[in-house]
């Protein structure tokens, strides 16, 4: 017996393998992947998700199923909230679909990444005392263009001024990012916004890049738990609904990935797809 969550997610398998249209970006992570066949994608441009978030964490696990990466999610987006910068998150040594440690994706100077996610969240200190890969030192917390830079807790606090603002986002997709122009890896999460009225709650995701097999479930277990843990900070319990909006350019399927997929949408629905290069 399959949770509600787990029927949606085959039919987005399914959808995307009968209905995506194949495109070869040429580039991956930064790497460049035009030599490789498996590297070609499936892909359904512009979706939007929309799912009601349970109350309650357990409650959110349950109805995620077996599609959650355990216990790497909730371990991961811990790390997230935690209020530290880590670079590299503890959680990437164990995440289900590391390959050769994530080598292919850090930078020479420590083994860190071009970005985390808890680095985004909490920017105001990340690399302070040490050196960007340009060789570039940075003594002093990080600043915008005329103010200082915010974070996570700047966001609780904004709304605990004013629970119906409009304005309270959580970037992750910063100006260093714009354009790629080091060649680095940049986020696929552009940010979220939280959007409070009475008796609701509502966290709107903004991402440009998914992979429908390996990411998906997870992005939308940690944004849903991001949406509870803001809930808490704020102390609030007029929420009686709480909802996730995600809004998806391009969610895709690698060619490589594809006899995997058609595996898991034959056990879910027990009828022989079969998903060929040439749909």
């Amino acid at each position: 017996m399959t949770t509600p969550f787990e029927d949606t997610y085959h039919r987005l398998l399914h959808d995307v393998m009968r209905n995506g249209v194949e495109v070869e970006v040429g580039e991956w992570q930064s790497q460049d992947v035009r030599m490789n066949p498996d590297m070609v994608s499936r892909e359904l441009t512009h979706q939007r998700f929309e799912m009601d978030i349970p109350m309650l964490k357990s409650s959110l696990d349950d109805f995620m199923g077996a599609t959650l990466s355990r216990p790497w999610a909730e371990d991961h987006f811990l790390e997230r909230v935690s209020g530290y910068p880590l670079n590299p998150p503890p959680s990437e040594e164990y995440w289900p679909y590391a390959r050769a440690r994530n080598s292919e994706h850090k930078e020479v100077d420590g083994g860190r990444f071009s970005h985390t996610y808890p680095e985004r969240m909490w920017p105001k200190h990340a690399n302070v005392g040490e050196t960007r890969p340009n060789g570039r030192q940075v003594f002093v917390p990080h600043n915008g263009i005329r103010y200082e830079y915010g974070d996570l807790m700047d966001v609780v606090n904004q709304l605990k001024k004013n629970l119906l603002t409009r304005q309270a986002y959580l970037p992750i997709w910063f100006p260093e990012d714009t354009g790629a122009v080091s060649g680095q890896r940049v986020p696929c999460t552009l940010g979220y916004h939280f959007l409070i009225r009475p008796e609701r709650a509502d966290i709107v995701y903004y991402i440009r890049s998914c992979d429908l097999l390996r990411h998906f479930t997870d992005d939308v277990y940690m944004a849903a738990r991001l949406l509870q843990w803001m809930l808490d900070q704020l102390g609030v319990s007029l929420a009686k609904s709480m909802k996730l909006v995600m809004h998806i350019s391009s969610l895709h399927i690698f060619r490589g990935d594809y006899a995997m997929v058609t595996q898991k949408v034959k056990t879910w629905e027990d009828q022989d797809w079969e998903y060929g290069s040439a749909f």
